[in-house]
């Protein structure tokens, strides 16, 4: 059997191997076989040469003719033994023969096999290959991504420290100024009151003491006015003088008149502006925003003037109301609480702190030295001033957005869509009124017999509160633009107005329901409040793009 050279197929070093494998088991398979290949050989040789030696040799007669032929016999016997004996060897040479080229066939198979698995995991290793390659770009993007954003976190941090530094400063430049400016008042007091005491030592009597008779047994002697005069000078616990307790004269309102033309505009604040009112005097007004300051201006020929600022809130401001005097300002926060300033100190006298949630808004009872907050925690607080505490809570079921007050009643409304009256006497809800919607706002008519409410479904409402009648306030274009719109009645009750989130000013008269005017051009932001001066003359709209507008008809 030869051997056959079988050339390597292309592919790997393991075919080289398979191939090296079968080569050896070749070679060891014909060593196998050479005993018998050289056997059958001689064989074929001794047959040979035993054919031709009976062809040429003649047959001799006799004895020796027999045996010869026994001999010839005896050896052909022999050899055909041996030709058995050697095709039998062949037989089972071949049948392992055969077992091994069938395994072979079997190895090629499973080269072959091997050989596509190996090219689909190269396949696989190519497609991996791939994705890695996108995996790595977009990691490295990440990474850039990642470096810009500490840098800016950094840039920002910076920023932060410095911006911190800079409200240091200013606070600390801030209590200078307030020390100095209570330093100068205090100074001033001083010299006041030396002033007074110097004058009431050279009067022997004062205006406190009747004048009678020399020999009039009621007569105070003169060493007794310095400690009345005194005496009446101190009022420590109150925010106010005596004569700031006094109602301060203001202009009577007797026809209002409806705006036709802006006299003024201006950005009021650093932020947007959610509050504002007249003082009773209608020579000022106050705006509070969400930049957690009041400012108050002096209003002068259709002019806004900035007259100071007053701080002292934590967060933005949401309601405004200036006592019956003007000298004193009441606004609600954002920060939970409701402060108290005097005009002429922009630091708050009174903090009213108590609420659980924002205070939307804080009103002046009937008493100056009482006032009521409503809450989103879903209270009415009654505060008494001179304590600086809370002597009533009314738990009133709902969102409390605003309320009105007199002396012992109290209107709120809430985003349940209900107004409720309260009697504070017996701290008890009287009177439930269903609104048209969520409301936003609550006005009192200066005779306390109709109540105007803003309410989110874009309309006003007219309630009597001496009977059931009703009116509903609405115009084209007429949107509500907050959940804290303000709407107010004119100072003579004719006229309601009513800011709208396109930056219009709606008024309505208040006996047929009809439209008088929209006052545009002015706003391009959503108008939160609107308020209208005792005297009648002006009407000031704030909107949340910081921008306050005087309104006229001169």
């Amino acid at each position: 059997m030869s051997c056959v050279a079988v050339k390597p197929p292309p592919g790997g070093r393991w075919k080289v191997d398979v191939i090296r494998q079968l080569k050896r088991r070749d070679q060891r398979q014909h060593e196998a076989f050479s005993d018998l290949i050289r056997h059958y050989s001689r064989m074929l040789e001794k047959s040979s040469i035993s054919a031709g030696f009976l062809r040429t040799a003649r047959v001799p007669s006799g004895p020796e003719s027999l045996c010869q032929n026994d001999r010839l016999k005896t050896m052909t016997g022999e050899l055909a033994c041996q030709v058995v004996a050697l095709q039998q060897e062949l037989n089972i040479k071949q049948k392992v023969l055969e077992e091994q080229q069938s395994r072979l066939a079997g190895a090629q198979r499973g080269a072959s096999g091997a050989q596509a698995e190996e090219q689909v995991l190269q396949a696989r290793a190519a497609g991996v290959q791939v994705a890695n390659a996108g995996l790595k770009r977009e990691y490295d993007a990440l990474l850039l991504l990642h470096a810009a954003a500490d840098a800016r976190v950094r840039a920002e941090t910076q920023r932060g420290a410095e911006l911190l530094e800079d409200v240091i400063r200013h606070k600390q430049q801030a209590a200078a100024r307030l020390n100095s400016a209570n330093e100068r008042r205090s100074r001033a007091r001083q010299v006041t009151l030396q002033k007074d005491l110097q004058a009431a030592q050279e009067t022997p009597i004062t205006m406190d003491t009747p004048v009678s008779s020399p020999a009039s047994p009621t007569t105070d002697p003169p060493e007794r006015a310095p400690t009345r005069l005194f005496r009446r000078k101190r009022r420590g616990n109150s925010v106010c003088s005596a004569d700031q307790e006094l109602l301060r004269p203001g202009r009577v309102c007797v026809s209002a008149r409806v705006p036709v033309r802006a006299r003024h505009a201006l950005d009021a604040h650093e932020q947007g502006i959610n509050a504002v009112r007249f003082s009773s005097s209608s020579d000022m007004l106050a705006t509070g925003g969400t930049d957690r300051v009041i400012k108050l201006w002096d209003v002068q020929a259709g002019q806004l003037n900035h007259r100071g600022t007053l701080d002292g809130s934590a967060e933005g401001i949401t309601s405004i109301e200036f006592d019956h005097t003007g000298f004193k300002v009441l606004a609600a926060s954002y920060d939970k609480s409701a402060l108290l300033w005097r005009i002429d100190d922009s630091v708050p006298k009174v903090t009213l702190t108590g609420h659980s949630r924002k205070v939307t808004a804080a009103r002046f009872r009937g008493c100056p030295q009482q006032v009521v907050t409503g809450s989103a925690d879903r209270t009415l607080k009654l505060w008494d001033l001179q304590k600086a505490a809370c002597v009533s809570t009314l738990q009133v079921f709902s969102y409390c957005s605003d309320l009105v007050c007199s002396e012992n009643a109290v209107i709120s409304g809430h985003f349940d869509g209900q107004i409720r009256l309260w009697d504070t006497r017996t701290a008890s809800c009287t009177l439930e009124l269903p609104a048209q919607g969520k409301v936003t706002s609550l006005d009192l008519c200066s005779d306390l017999r109709q109540l105007l409410s803003c309410c989110r479904d874009d309309c006003l409402q007219l309630l009597d509160l001496r009977g059931n009648n009703r009116m509903t306030l609405r115009a084209e274009g007429f949107k509500c633009g907050s959940d804290s719109t303000k709407a107010v009645f004119s100072p003579d009750g004719r006229y309601a107005a009513a800011g709208a989130a396109d930056g219009g000013v709606y008024i309505w008269s208040v006996t047929n329901g009809d439209l008088q005017t929209c006052l545009s051009g002015k706003h391009s932001a959503s108008i939160s409040a609107v308020s209208w001066s005792l005297s009648g003359d002006y009407v000031v709209s704030v909107d949340k793009s910081r921008r306050a507008v005087l309104w006229s008809d001169i």
